[in-house]
Order: C-alpha cells, then sequence, then structure tokens
C-alpha cells in the first residue's frame, strides 16, 4: 500500500513540475510577439488511484503580429496552484514514506 502510494505522489511531483514549467515559460514569453501559451490539463491514472498525469494543449497554431497571448494574471495563479499541488504531492511521498518506515520498524 505504501509503495502504491508512494509511487501516486511522485505522479503528483512530476505532474506539478512539468505545468509549473508551462507556466514559466508563458510568463518568460510574454514579450514574444505573436506567443501562444499552452494549457495544461490533468487527468487521473488508469488504474484510478494510481497518479495524475498532464498533457498540455495548445491553441490554435495561427499566424498572429500582435503580442502574446499570455494572460498574466492566469498563468500567475495557475504558478500559485501548480506549486502547491507540488507541495502537497511531497506531503504525501512523506506520509508514505513514514508509514513504510514504522512498518518495517514493527516487523524488525
Amino acid at each position: 500500500m505504501a509503495i502504491a502510494v508512494l509511487s501516486s505522489g511522485i505522479t503528483g511531483l512530476n505532474a506539478a513540475e512539468r505545468a509549473l514549467g508551462n507556466s514559466a515559460h508563458a510568463i518568460a514569453n510574454i514579450g514574444t510577439q505573436g506567443f501562444q501559451p499552452s494549457q495544461a490539463y490533468f487527468t487521473e491514472s488508469q488504474p484510478a488511484g494510481s497518479g495524475v498525469s498532464v498533457s498540455f494543449q495548445a491553441q490554435q497554431l495561427q499566424q498572429v503580429d500582435g503580442p502574446s497571448q499570455t494572460d498574466l494574471a492566469k498563468e500567475t495563479t495557475n504558478s500559485l496552484v501548480y506549486e502547491k499541488q507540488f507541495d502537497f504531492s511531497a506531503k504525501v511521498i512523506q506520509t508514505a514514506d513514514q508509514m513504510l518506515g514504522s512498518l518495517i520498524d514493527i516487523k524488525a
């Protein structure tokens, strides 16, 4: 059980890290003419309860001569959410590690 929880926490860390990187990329390109950021989508891995995965969907590719399409308020909010998601996944891993350590100590 604790191993499955560790795996689930690790997938959460990876998904949050990738989504945070995506938001950072969008913010870094806010001054780039015609830049169109992609949106992160989280899905539950199969079988259910085994973790989370993230995919990215780019906006329709079209030639834009104007300023970047990045919404700074949205990307800043997303960054804060992804940071908390990373922290919560780290707590899951920490708790699973403690449970696994307690289980091993009981059997010793």
